[in-house]
C-alpha cells in the first residue's frame, strides 16, 4: 500500500505543476501505525514530485494508544519516537482523544482508555507545540458538569487547537445496537446544542478563536490544511477513498483497497470525477462560508455568480436576519452566536437548485 501511495503521488504530479504545496496531511484512518521509514519515504516522494514551501505544515492524525505503544517500542530500542517524528518535518499532531472519561470511551468503542488519553498528551506536549485534539459532545448521559470537566482537562494540557463534534450514531455499530435495545438513550439534539454553547463560551474565555463550526484555535494555530478546504483552495488526496479538488471539478478514489492497488499497478488513477456547475460552486461557498469566521462575501456573490444568485441569497437570508440567526457586517453575511450551531441547516435553506 505504501508503494502504491508513493506511485500515485508521482502519477499525479502534473496536476499541481503550477502549484505550491503548503500542507501535507496524514489522515484519516490511522496513519500513526506507519513506520518512521514509511512516513519518511512518503514525505520524500511529495518533495521529489512537487514544489513545496520551505516549512510546510505536516500533520499526522494519531490515536492515544498508538502513540503510547510507539513511544514504549522505541524506548526499548533506546530511540526517541517523538524526536524521530520531528526529524521528518512533522510539526503538528491531531490526536483522537474524544473524551477523558472511561465510560464515554467504552460507549464509543475506543481502543484507548482515559489514562492513555492523558498520558499521551503529557508526553507529546513536551515535543510538539502545535497539537490538536478531538472531543465529542452530546454523548448520552453526559451532564453539563461532566462536559465542562472534559474541556477543563483539555485546557490543562495547553493544547492550542480543539476540534469538537456532536456524537453521531452509525449503523451496525455497538452504540447503535445499545440504543436499539434501550440500554442507552438516543443522543438528544437539545443536549448537544447546550454542550456546543458551553464549549464556545469556555474556549473563547480561554483565548481560542471559533474559526469554523467544529474548530477552535488560538491565534496562529488554525489548521492550515483544513482552512484550505474551507477557503476553496486546490488539494490532492492520495490513497483509497481520498478526495481531490482542482478548482473546477472534484474527484474521488475507489474505496476498495484491492481495486486501488490493481489500478495503480497498471498506472491508472482509480478515480471518478464530477465537474462542478456554477450552482454547485455557489452552494459550496454558502455552506463553507457560513461555517467559518470568513462568512459569505455578498460582493463576491454578486460579482462571481450574478444578480440571480445575489437576489436569491438576500431573499432567503432575510428571515434568518430577522430572527437574529444571521447578520451582515461590511457586506459579509455571517451567523450570530445563536445561529452558529444551526449553520448547516440555515445553509441548506440558502442553497439554490441547479440552474446550469
Amino acid at each position: 500500500m505504501v508503494l502504491a501511495l508513493a506511485k500515485e503521488i508521482g502519477l499525479r504530479k502534473n496536476e499541481f505543476k503550477d502549484e505550491v504545496i503548503e500542507t501535507i496531511y496524514f489522515g484519516g484512518g490511522t496513519p500513526s501505525i506507519l513506520t518512521i521509514d514509511d512516513l519518511r519515504f512518503l514525505i520524500d516522494e511529495v518533495f521529489r514530485n512537487y514544489n513545496v514551501i520551505e516549512n510546510p505544515e505536516i500533520t499526522v492524525e494519531a490515536n492515544p494508544d498508538d502513540l503510547i505503544s510507539n513511544v514504549l517500542s522505541f524506548r526499548a530500542q533506546s530511540r526517541d519516537f517523538y524526536e524521530e517524528y520531528r526529524s521528518l518535518g512533522i510539526n503538528r499532531l491531531s490526536i483522537g482523544i474524544q473524551s477523558f472519561f472511561e465510560d464515554d470511551l467504552k460507549l464509543m468503542n475506543r481502543a484507548h482508555n482515559s489514562d492513555e488519553a492523558k498520558k499521551c498528551l503529557e508526553m507529546a506536549s513536551k515535543y510538539f507545540d502545535n497539537i490538536s485534539i478531538d472531543l465529542i459532545y452530546g454523548v448520552p448521559n453526559m451532564s453539563k458538569e461532566k462536559w465542562l470537566q472534559n474541556i477543563d482537562t483539555a485546557l490543562s494540557f495547553n493544547v492550542p487547537h480543539i476540534s469538537s463534534y456532536a456524537l453521531t450514531v452509525e449503523p451496525k455499530t455497538a452504540l447503535h445496537t445499545f440504543i436499539q435495545k434501550g440500554i442507552i438513550p438516543q443522543p438528544d439534539d437539545e443536549v448537544a446544542q447546550d454542550h456546543f454553547h458551553l464549549l464556545v463560551d469556555k474556549l473563547e474565555e480561554n483565548g481560542f478563536i471559533h474559526y469554523e463550526l467544529s474548530n477552535f484555535g488560538k491565534e496562529h494555530y488554525f489548521s492550515k490544511n483544513n482552512s484550505s478546504y474551507w477557503l476553496g483552495k486546490k488539494y490532492i488526496g492520495i490513497g483509497p477513498s481520498a478526495h481531490s479538488y482542482d478548482g473546477i471539478s472534484r474527484s474521488w478514489n475507489v474505496s476498495n483497497n484491492s481495486l486501488y492497488l490493481k489500478s495503480i499497478a497498471e498506472n491508472q488513477l482509480p478515480s471518478e470525477t464530477e465537474t462542478l456547475t456554477k450552482t454547485d460552486h455557489y452552494n459550496e461557498y454558502v455552506m463553507t462560508g457560513l461555517r467559518t469566521i470568513w462568512g459569505i462575501s455578498l460582493d463576491r456573490i454578486e460579482k462571481e455568480f450574478g444578480k440571480t444568485y445575489f437576489d436569491y441569497l438576500n431573499q432567503q437570508a432575510a428571515k434568518y436576519i430577522e430572527d437574529h440567526l444571521l447578520f451582515v457586517d461590511d457586506n459579509i453575511l455571517r451567523t450570530t452566536k445563536s445561529g452558529k450551531f444551526l449553520s448547516d441547516g440555515i445553509a441548506s435553506d440558502l442553497f439554490l437548485l441547479n440552474l446550469d
